[in-house]
């Protein structure tokens, strides 16, 4: 095994115990969300109960709040359209790189 497999199965392991091991050790924790922090947080700096300052589009709507799964799911959606951006970014400098070499005469060495 090349040293660069023993790289990345440590690394992957390293991450799978980054996110597995806070579930054990912090177990009667309560993971909420960022939006719900922020208006504690202002509450207490305030002194009053922070009130929103717009419905979002989607609960006007449907005139309630979204269930956990269309957010999850919208969520995620939104995270595919990013990589699948960032993928395609990345592979046109690869094929540009690739044209260059090409054009300049030189051959990629192992």
């Amino acid at each position: 095994m090349t040293a660069t497999k023993k790289t990345v199965i440590g690394l992957l392991i390293l991450v799978a115990l980054i996110a597995i091991v806070p579930l054990f050790i912090l177990q009667d924790a309560e993971f909420g969300g960022s939006d719900d922090a922020g208006s504690v947080a202002i509450s207490e700096i305030t002194g009053v109960e922070y009130e929103p300052w717009f419905t979002p589009i989607f609960e006007t709507a449907i005139n309630g709040e979204i269930p956990g799964e269309v957010e999850s799911l919208f969520f995620c959606l939104q995270t595919g359209i990013g990589v699948g951006i960032i993928a395609f970014v990345m592979g046109r400098f690869v094929e540009r790189k690739k044209q260059e070499d090409g054009k300049s005469g030189k051959k990629k060495t192992k």
